[in-house]
C-alpha cells in the first residue's frame, strides 16, 4: 500500500518506468527458470499454476482505439469466475508488455494463452488498480479502468501488448496470484510517420441466390422468388442494410454483384414467392426501394467494381466446367450484363476489369479463366501468392500476359472473419487490425507501401460493424492513407514480391466447388434456351430471366450448399421445359384414307403470350411403297408461324399405292436443323378403291337406271288404260298422274340393294377443295386429341 501511495502522490519518470518494469522482469526470471527445468513444464504449464485461467477476463472497450498524447484510454469489460471457489480481495490492473517489433511478434502475441510476467509487464497500480468485490463461483463483476496514455510509458512509436489482469485469493491459493488474463495490442503513433501506407478497403455487396427464372404471364413479368429472405438483408438492421449504412461514411471500394442490384429492383414492384407448390404476393417493396435509394447516395463519388454477373464461382469453373464445352462461354456476357446493370440502377459506370475468385486462392487455371471474361486484373490473397519477405510488398504484381494480382493481405482480410456479436470478440479483432497496418508501416519507414484488405465475399451485420470501427480507427490517417483498388493495382510493383502463381489449390476449398454434373446441368439448360430462343418472335421476354438464372447456377455462393444447388438447378430446367412445351403438337387419332390421294391435316398449338415462328413441321411415312407424301416422297415439310394462343392446321398432300396401315411420324424442327419437342406418332390406313369395284359400282348404276326407265313406261302405260276404261282418250293424262311418274322416276324407285352410294364416298380430284378441310389458323382452340374414326378429306 505504500507503494500505492508513492504512486498517487508523484508522476513517474520514464527511468522510473523502466526501472520498474526491469525489476518486475528480473523477479520473474528465477521462477521462469525453475519452471522450464521441470519435467515437462511449458508456459501453458507455467500459467495455470499461477492460476490465470481461474477468472476469465472480457476486455469488451478499448477507447481510444489508436491514442495520441494526451488523450485518456478506457478500459471496460467483465471478469467471470470460472473456477469452483469463490474469490476475494481481487483487483484489476492495467499491464503495458513490451513494443513488438514485427508483424509475427504481433501474431505470436495473439496466441499466447495464460500470464507470464515477464512479456505481460507490471502492474500500473495505484489508483489505476480497480478493486472487485468478492466473486463467487460462476459469478461475474464488471470494471472500467481509466487511464491517461501519458502514464503508460510508450516512448517510442510502435505497437504495444497491452493487458488487463484480475488479481486475487482463492481458499487453496494461500496469497495473491494473477488468477486471469486478457490482452489486446495498442498501437502508438502520436504523430504522422515520415511515409504513410496507402491502404485499399473492399466492401462486398453480394448476396446468396433468390431470384428465380420463372416469370408471371402477364405482361409485366411479375418476377417469382424462390424465398423472401433478402427482405431481411435489406430491411433495417439487416446485413446489407448495415453495409450501405456503414460503408456510405467510409473511404472504401465498394465491390458488388449486380445480381443483388437486379433482384433488389425486381422487388420493388409487384412481385410472388414460392410457397410449396404454389405462389404467393411479396410484400417488401418499400424495403427495397429505401435500400437500393440509400446505396445509389452511398456510391456517389466513390469507386465501384462490377462483378460479373451472378458472380460465378471462378476455381470451380476452372477445375470442373472447363471439362464441359461452353462453360466458359457466360463469363463474357456476364460481365456485359454486369456493366450495364450497374450504370442503370446506380447511375454510376463501375469498373469491370476485376476478377475475384473465391478466398483469393488462386493457380494458373483460375488467374486463365478469370481474364477469359475481359478482366486484367485478379484479386488474390497473400496466403496464396506466398512471400519470403521481411516486410509487406505492395498489392499489384505482374503475374505474366498482361495481367495483374492484386494481393490482399491474408490478416488484416481475414480479422473478422469469427464470430464478431459479441463486444469482446470485436474490440479484440480492431486492436489487432490496427496493429497491423501500423506494424506495417513501421516494416520499411522510408517507403510507402499499398496494401489491400478484402473481407469475406458476405459479412455478417457484426462482422461489418468491427471492420467499419477498424477502418474509423485509421481516419487519423497517421499510418494510413485511404486508397482505391483502382489505384492500388496501378502502383509500381515491389521488384523483390513474387510473381509465380501458385501450381496448387487449397483442398479445403476444392472440397466445396460445384462438381461437373453441375456444369451438365448448365449445358443441358443453356442448350434448351438456344433452341427455344430460335422459334420466338419476342426473345427477350424468355432470354433475359433465364439467361441471368443460367449465371446463378454457377454462383460462388453455392459453395458448401450442394443440395440447394441442384434444386435451384433443376427448378430452371423444369420451368424452361414448361414453356416450350406450350407449342406443342396436339395428338392425332388413327386416320382412315379411301382413294387414291387425299390431304393429311396436322396441328401445331401455341399457348405462349408471343407468336412463334421459324420452325418446320416434317412429316415421314415410314411406309413410302404404300403412301407417299407431297409428290411421292417419303419425308415432307412446311413451315411454320402461329400467333400467340393461336392453333394451326398444317395439310400434307398424301398418295396411297396399296392398302394397309401406315405408321406416321410428326415432329417440329427449328430451322437450324435442331428437333423440337416430342415426335407424335398416329396410324394412317390405306383402303383404296380399285378399278374392279368402280365397274362394279358402274354398272349397278346402268341396272337402276334402266330399271328406273322400265317402272316409269310400265306405270305410264297402266294409267293410261285405267283412263281409257273410264271414258278418257287414251293420251289424255291427268297432271296429277303425270306428277307422280315423274315424281318415281326422280326417286329411282324404293332403296334397296341397288342404291346408289353416297356422294361422299365417291373419290374427289386432287385438284379440288373441300369444304370439310379445317381452316389454316383455328384459333384458340383445345389441345385434345382429334376424335377417334377421324376420316381424311380427300
Amino acid at each position: 500500500m505504500a507503494e500505492a501511495a508513492d504512486f498517487q502522490s508523484m508522476r513517474r519518470s520514464p527511468a522510473r518506468r523502466w526501472l520498474r518494469r526491469m525489476t518486475a522482469v528480473s523477479a520473474g526470471v528465477p521462477l521462469l527458470a525453475g519452471l522450464l527445468h521441470l519435467p515437462g513444464a511449458s508456459a501453458a504449464h507455467a500459467a495455470e499454476a499461477s492460476g490465470s485461467r481461474t477468472v476469465d477476463v472480457s476486455l469488451d472497450t478499448v477507447q481510444p482505439s489508436a491514442p495520441v498524447k494526451g488523450d485518456t484510454l478506457t478500459l471496460s469489460g467483465t471478469v467471470t469466475n470460472t473456477g469452483k471457489r469463490s474469490v476475494s480481495a481481487a483487483h484489476v490492473d492495467v499491464r503495458l508488455g513490451s513494443r513488438l517489433s514485427s508483424r509475427g511478434a504481433i501474431e505470436d502475441a495473439a496466441r499466447r494463452t495464460g500470464y507470464s510476467p515477464a512479456e505481460d509487464g507490471a502492474p500500473l497500480g495505484g489508483a489505476y488498480a480497480v478493486a472487485v468485490p468478492a466473486i463467487p463461483a460462476g459469478g461475474s463483476r464488471d470494471f472500467t479502468i481509466s487511464v491517461p496514455v501519458d502514464e503508460l510509458g510508450m516512448d517510442d512509436e510502435g505497437v504495444y501488448q497491452l493487458g488487463v489482469s484480475l488479481s486475487g485469493r482463492t481458499p487453496s491459493s494461500g496469497g495473491e496470484r494473477v488468477l486471469g488474463i486478457e490482452r489486446t495490442f495498442l498501437p502508438w503513433q502520436p504523430a504522422a510517420a515520415k511515409k504513410t501506407t496507402q491502404t485499399t478497403v473492399l466492401w462486398p455487396l453480394i448476396s446468396s441466390v433468390h431470384l428465380s427464372a420463372e416469370t408471371g404471364s402477364d405482361t409485366q413479368q411479375t418476377p417469382v422468388f424462390e424465398d423472401d429472405t433478402l427482405a431481411a438483408e435489406l430491411a433495417p438492421g439487416g446485413r446489407l442494410e448495415r453495409l450501405v449504412a456503414l460503408g456510405a461514411d467510409l473511404p472504401v471500394t465498394w465491390v458488388i454483384d449486380p445480381d443483388l442490384l437486379a433482384t433488389a429492383e425486381a422487388m420493388t414492384g409487384p412481385y410472388r414467392v414460392r410457397n410449396g407448390d404454389t405462389t404467393v404476393p411479396g410484400k417488401n417493396q418499400s424495403v427495397a426501394n429505401e435500400w437500393l435509394n440509400a446505396l445509389g447516395k452511398a456510391v456517389q463519388g466513390d469507386k465501384v467494381v462490377a462483378l460479373p454477373y451472378g458472380d460465378p464461382d471462378l476455381a470451380s469453373l476452372a477445375h470442373q466446367g472447363r471439362e464441359v464445352s461452353g462453360s466458359l462461354r457466360h463469363l463474357r456476357p456476364a460481365t456485359d450484363v454486369a456493366e450495364s446493370t450497374v450504370e442503370t440502377i446506380l447511375h454510376v459506370k463501375p469498373s469491370v476489369d476485376f476478377a475475384w475468385p473465391v478466398d483469393g486462392a488462386v493457380d494458373p487455371s483460375i488467374i486463365n479463366v478469370a481474364t477469359s471474361a475481359g478482366a486484367d486484373k485478379v484479386i488474390t490473397r497473400s496466403d496464396s501468392m506466398r512471400e519470403n519477405l521481411s516486410y509487406t510488398p505492395n498489392a499489384a504484381r505482374p503475374v505474366g500476359g498482361g495481367t495483374t494480382a492484386v494481393v490482399s493481405d491474408a490478416i488484416l482480410s481475414e480479422a473478422f472473419d469469427g464470430d464478431m456479436t459479441s463486444a469482446e470478440a470485436s474490440t479484440l479483432a480492431v486492436q489487432r487490425f490496427l496493429a497491423h497496418t501500423l506494424a506495417v508501416t513501421h516494416e520499411r519507414p522510408g517507403t510507402a507501401r499499398s496494401i489491400v484488405i478484402a473481407p469475406q465475399r458476405m459479412p455478417t451485420a457484426s462482422q461489418a460493424d468491427s471492420l467499419a470501427r477498424a477502418v474509423q480507427g485509421l481516419a487519423g490517417r497517421r499510418w494510413s492513407q485511404p486508397s482505391d483498388l483502382i489505384a492500388a493495382a496501378a502502383v509500381k510493383p515491389d521488384p523483390a514480391a513474387t510473381t509465380r502463381v501458385p501450381s496448387s489449390y487449397p483442398k479445403g476449398l476444392r472440397q466445396k466447388e460445384l462438381l461437373r454434373a453441375a456444369f451438365l446441368d448448365v449445358r443441358t439448360t443453356q442448350s434448351t434456351l438456344d433452341n427455344f430462343a430460335v422459334i420466338l418472335t419476342n426473345r427477350r421476354r424468355v432470354v433475359t430471366p433465364f439467361g441471368n438464372a443460367i449465371n446463378r447456377e454457377m454462383s460462388a455462393s453455392w459453395r458448401g450448399r450442394p443440395a440447394d444447388a441442384q434444386l435451384y438447378r433443376d427448378r430452371v430446367l423444369e420451368d424452361l421445359k414448361s414453356l416450350t412445351d406450350e407449342v406443342q403438337l396436339i395428338d392425332k387419332s388413327d386416320l382412315t384414307l379411301s382413294g387414291r390421294s387425299a390431304t393429311i391435316p396436322v396441328t401445331v398449338q401455341n399457348k405462349l403470350l408471343q407468336g412463334v415462328d421459324r420452325l418446320v413441321l416434317r412429316l415421314e411415312s415410314t411406309k413410302p411403297t404404300r403412301l407417299k407424301l407431297n409428290g411421292g416422297e417419303a419425308v415432307a415439310e412446311l413451315p411454320i408461324r402461329i400467333e400467340s394462343g393461336h392453333s394451326q392446321s398444317v395439310k400434307f398432300t398424301a398418295s396411297a399405292n396399296a392398302n394397309g396401315p401406315v405408321p406416321m411420324t410428326a415432329q417440329l424442327f427449328t430451322e437450324d436443323g435442331r428437333a423440337y419437342g416430342k415426335p407424335m406418332q398416329f396410324t394412317v390406313k390405306v383402303s383404296e378403291i380399285t378399278s374392279a369395284v368402280m365397274l362394279v359400282i358402274a354398272g349397278g348404276v346402268l341396272l337402276l337406271v334402266l330399271a328406273g326407265i322400265r317402272m316409269y313406261t310400265q306405270r305410264k302405260r297402266t294409267a293410261a288404260l285405267e283412263a281409257a276404261g273410264d271414258g278418257l282418250p287414251e293420251d289424255e293424262v291427268s297432271e296429277d298422274e303425270v306428277s307422280e311418274a315423274a315424281a318415281a322416276d326422280d326417286t329411282g324407285g324404293e332403296t334397296g340393294p341397288g342404291t346408289a352410294p353416297p356422294a361422299s364416298v365417291v373419290a374427289e380430284s386432287d385438284d379440288e377443295a373441300q369444304p370439310s378441310d379445317p381452316a389454316a389458323d383455328t384459333g384458340p382452340q383445345s389441345g385434345g386429341p382429334s376424335g377417334p374414326g377421324e376420316r381424311v378429306n380427300r
